[in-house]
This record gives C-alpha cells, structure tokens and sequence, in this order.
C-alpha cells in the first residue's frame, strides 16, 4: 500500500453529528477536537508525513456569535494543550491563516506552539484558522507587489514555484490526498492552489465519528485511482 506523503482534511459535522446524540452543536467542536490527535497519531503510525487540517475558515466569523467564541476559546485551549502533545509525539505543528485578526493572546499561543514544535522530526500538522484560499492568494499577490516596487522580485521571474513561495503553505509539499467529511462533496475555499492535482475523498462519516479505520478507507481508495498529471501517469514521467 503507497501511503500518502501529505493528507489535507476537511472536518466537517461536528455540530450534524452532536444533533444526532441530541447534544448542542458546541459539544459536536469538543469532541471534533480531540479526535485531532486520534486522527494525528494515526496517520503518524500509517506513515503519513505531513497532515493539514481546516478547524476555522474566513467564512466561519458568519456563525452566530456565540458559536464563533466558543470556537475561538476551544481553538486557544487546543493549542495550549497541544505543546505538550506536539512534545509527547514528537509533532511538528504549524498554524496558516490570516492571524492578525485573532486576539494578540490567541497569536502569543500560536507563536509559542511553533517555536516549541519547530525542533520535532515526526509528523507535521498543519492547522488552519482563519483560513481562506482566495484571501491568501491575495495576501500573497499584495505581497509580490510589494516586494516588487522595492526592487525584490523581477516580474519575469515569476512562476508557479516563486508564486507558491509566497502562499502559507510555502514549507509544505502539496497534498497528495484530500478527505472531507460529512457527506459535502465541494472545497470549501480550501488550498484551491495546493490542491491542484490532489485525488478528492468524500465520506458521509462526520469528523468526530472519524477514526483510524476510516482513514485507512480514504487511503485504500487513493491507492485505486489512476493517478496522473496532466496527460500522463505519474510513472510515465520523468523523474
């Protein structure tokens, strides 16, 4: 079996999911949040090598208001907590995402996970909150601007890698794999750059309901596609 070397996941239905055990939708986040590290160390044992997991997105601010703090005040805890799990599993975690609109304790918490991560050599989680695709190719445009009117970027230099250098994902490979859960089949304003030649599994599974062994569905069937790149498969390219 050909493990993936990055898996981007979409967690969705945790608030479906609390509906369905006649729970409030808040109870679907917590428990959507810790399978987070049931699902990290499982894709650590599988072999997978880097993980990216969408938790908040640029759209999520139009929830009511008491669900989007609930959600930023589970969010902060996790990443509190997560030090000591990043340390535990020898994980490297990084956040992406517009951050600047996040309180200025919530980017402390951020900053201080990654540099305490930074030095472990396992898997490497990826966290997005206040995550959008489209906001961060603008970012990443205005950047370019930027360091072009002061004499950093030629214009004719420009190209998919030197475009993708600017992105947040620019430490990342790009995803062979993404999994979206809950039963929607679109991407949500998700890595739409990164995802480019990525196989798509969809599951009517709900994120906290979503364990190892669903994981190990959404690879076996990657592993059944036909992968290719443009008009050729990908052993029939050079290397």
């Amino acid at each position: 079996m050909s493990t993936p070397k990055h898996i981007a996941i979409i967690l969705d239905g945790n608030g479906r999911w609390a509906k369905s055990k006649g729970m409030p939708r808040n109870y679907g986040h917590t428990v959507g949040a810790k399978n987070v590290e049931n699902i990290c160390k499982a894709a650590d044992e599988l072999g997978v090598k880097y993980l990216t997991l969408y938790a908040f997105s640029t759209e999520n601010w139009n929830r009511p208001e008491s669900e989007v703090k609930a959600l930023m005040k589970l969010l902060e805890s996790y990443l509190k907590n997560c030090i000591k799990t990043a340390d535990k599993n020898n994980m490297r975690v990084r956040v992406i995402g517009e951050i600047g609109r996040l309180s200025v304790d919530f980017q402390n918490k951020i900053k201080k996970l990654e540099e305490a991560s930074a030095v472990n050599t396992g898997l490497n989680l990826t966290i997005a909150i206040n995550y959008g695709s489209r906001d961060e190719m603008v970012r990443a445009v205005k950047k370019m601007m930027t360091d072009h009117d002061n004499g950093k970027l030629d214009i004719d230099k420009v190209d998919n890698d030197v475009f993708s250098s600017y992105l947040d994902t620019r430490e990342l490979p790009d995803p062979d794999l993404m999994i979206r859960t809950s039963g929607e089949q679109r991407l949500s304003n998700y890595l739409l750059w990164q995802l480019a030649y990525a196989e798509f599994y969809f599951t009517d599974v709900p994120w906290p309901a979503f364990d190892k062994d669903e994981l190990k569905k959404a690879i076996d069937a990657y592993n059944k596609r036909d992968r290719r790149f443009g008009a050729l498969k990908e052993e029939e390219q050079d290397v």
